[in-house]
């Protein structure tokens, strides 16, 4: 069986999955092995080989990290991971189901601009009050210092959670997760990349951004 090699280390936030994506569309690997140096690369990239039927295995040395995606045959095709905004193009069906989705797009961990003590608290009664929404609430993605919510320790997380338990899908940025430090302390959501936020963003019915 021959193995496609893709070497992606030192690419930025989405160019490794999105070589990926490429690579599957246009030659349908059996097998496929993704060379990235960094932990929020092996996330998303080993979340999108799953997506796409492939039973994910990684192997890491001398400072790089290998995932490697073996075709899974006994997986029907177009199995998703609802979480992977990129995994498949929608059908008219699926994209008529989201004309009621809203996205809060929260870039900071505080809530406006003046006092950081009195933002925190502000954040914490807006993520409170986001139920109110409804079903109509979609997805939560914290980038930048937004990524700070979903971490140990913050008060603003058991709202998250609350939120999580409720069916809101909750997208954290990898690479701000990284640049901060935080990666270990990521307590809620799915790790995730720019072309998900992205994709995310187009699809919503409305944007809410903090």
């Amino acid at each position: 069986m021959n193995e496609i090699r893709l070497e992606c280390q030192g690419l930025p936030c989405p160019q490794p999955v999105l070589k990926c994506k490429k690579c599957i569309e246009n030659d349908s690997p059996e097998a496929l092995a993704v060379v990235v140096d960094n932990e929020p690369a092996r996330e998303n990239v080993s979340r999108f080989l799953a997506s796409k039927g492939y039973r994910v295995s990684v192997e890491e040395q001398n400072g790089l990290l290998t995932i490697r995606g073996l075709a899974d045959e006994s997986k029907e095709s177009g199995t998703t991971d609802k979480n992977c905004a990129v995994c498949e193009v929608m059908s008219g069906e699926e994209l008529e189901s989201l004309s009621a989705r809203t996205v809060a797009f929260i870039t900071t961990a505080q809530l406006g601009v003046g006092d950081d003590e009195l933002g925190e608290k502000l954040m914490l009664n807006f993520l409170a009050t986001l139920p109110e929404l409804g079903s109509s609430l979609w997805r939560i993605v914290l980038v930048n210092g937004g990524v700070r919510l979903a971490c140990d320790g913050h008060p603003c997380l058991e709202k998250l959670e609350t939120l999580a338990k409720a069916g809101v899908e909750i997208l954290v940025c990898g690479t701000c997760l990284d640049f901060f430090g935080l990666l270990e302390k990521k307590r809620i959501g799915e790790t995730t990349n720019m072309l998900d936020v992205v994709t995310s963003l187009q699809l919503a019915s409305k944007v809410i951004k903090v």
